[in-house]
């Protein structure tokens, strides 16, 4: 343990001192960082939050640094930065993060404004006042609408921010890629699970993935918008990982919002859920409906996000299921736990999880909602499944 101590340590003092040369060039003059206080980060990407000791460009008192590893495929580095550029450039009220400050693509590090110190969105859902906690998520649905609002129609901006970096970094949407494997496997999976999947399901699935690429209601997004990267500070809600951002249709983003929000609340508050999701729907659809207007007809709005999540919550599963569809066939034998997320995705997405139960109560979530549209096939498919997987996993 003392031996990684030492080089956790040694890597922040790098990265620290990394970022000062880089301020210090861009400032003509030296720039001095101090009192680094690690911020954790996904495991591969090192935060460190700085005081600014010596301050040339009247820099904040405070600043963050983002980092990557030097051997880090550049194409993670190369879209977060385009994304933070694209944010920055936007008017204050709709910026939806930090502000970039520097960044250096050789180094794979980035120096951001800090937000502060400020609430997660955790600490709201896991709060004890209801009235509390469902201002906050109002309040998040209200600030994704706001981003969504200002960004219509910049995807080209975003595009030619993207070209600027190395070839063959452009094009890449990670959870698209992901979610087009998952539906592959549709056939597979439910067939070892013993479930029938109508067509009608795997055909709104596929329509679903074209969501990425195309669209009625296409803005930026963050990407990973779960309540893991929502804060609240004195300036109101921030998002704080643009970490393959990109354009894609919004519904995409408020449907993740929904699926990530319920494996947060407690116990004793899960009964709530629907509530706040109707909440977090209403205050996002109160910043988009003046360009969305189809938006404002309700069947339409449950309907098209209804058609988002069920791709969320089936893309959540399969990551927990062995990559061979074969393998989740246990009618016959005992499951392993171990064999939990099999299908290797390593990323840190809000989406992931390793919780049986998770997955389990999203189909039971998704067969409410799709009730509440009116989609009968999907609602029987949902509940199909969550029986399903209740029997394998928590039997």
């Amino acid at each position: 343990m003392g031996d990684m101590t030492v080089i956790t340590e040694s890597r922040i003092t790098s990265v620290v001192r990394a970022a000062e040369a880089l301020l210090s060039h861009r400032a003509g003059s030296a720039v001095v960082l101090d009192d680094p206080e690690d911020l954790g980060g996904s495991g591969r990407t090192t935060v460190v939050r700085v005081r600014v000791a010596q301050n040339p460009l009247s820099l904040d008192r405070s600043l963050v640094i983002k980092a990557l590893p030097e051997h880090e495929d550049p194409q993670a580095f190369h879209r977060e930065i385009a994304s933070y550029k694209y944010a920055t450039a936007l008017p204050n009220e709709s910026r939806p993060g930090p502000q970039l400050i520097a960044s250096d693509s050789d180094l794979r590090i980035m120096v951001l404004s800090d937000l502060g110190h400020g609430r997660t969105m955790l600490e709201y859902l896991a709060g004890v006042d209801p009235v509390e906690t469902s201002r906050a998520v109002s309040a998040w649905g209200q600030a994704l609408g706001r981003m969504h609002a200002a960004t219509v129609g910049g995807e080209g901006d975003f595009l030619a921010l993207l070209r600027r970096g190395p070839s063959g970094t452009q094009g890449r949407d990670i959870l698209r890629d992901e979610a087009l494997r998952s539906i592959d496997s549709v056939v597979g999976h439910t067939a070892a699970l013993d479930v029938v999947v109508p067509d009608q399901v795997v055909e709104s699935l596929r329509a679903a993935a074209t969501l990425f690429d195309e669209g009625d209601h296409r803005a930026f997004s963050p990407s990973d918008v779960g309540p893991e990267n929502i804060l609240l500070n004195d300036d109101g809600v921030q998002f704080m990982d643009y970490e393959w951002g990109g354009f894609r249709d919004a519904t995409l983003d408020i449907a993740y919002a929904l699926v990530t929000i319920t494996a947060q609340l407690p116990p004793r508050t899960s009964a709530r859920a629907t509530d706040l999701e109707v909440s977090m729907v209403d205050a996002w659809r109160s910043e988009v409906h003046s360009i969305w207007p189809a938006l404002a007809h309700e069947r339409e709005m449950q309907r098209k996000v209804l058609l988002a999540r069920q791709l969320w919550v089936w893309l959540s599963t399969v990551w927990m299921l062995p990559s061979d569809p074969e393998a989740t066939d246990h009618a016959d034998a005992e499951f392993d736990v171990a064999d939990f997320g099999a299908a290797g995705f390593t990323h840190d997405w809000a989406l992931h999880t390793n919780d049986p139960r998770v997955i389990v109560s999203r189909w039971t979530d998704l067969a409410a909602a799709a009730g509440r549209a009116g989609d009968d096939e999907i609602a029987v498919f949902a509940t199909a499944m969550g029986v399903a997987l209740q029997r394998i996993w928590l039997a």
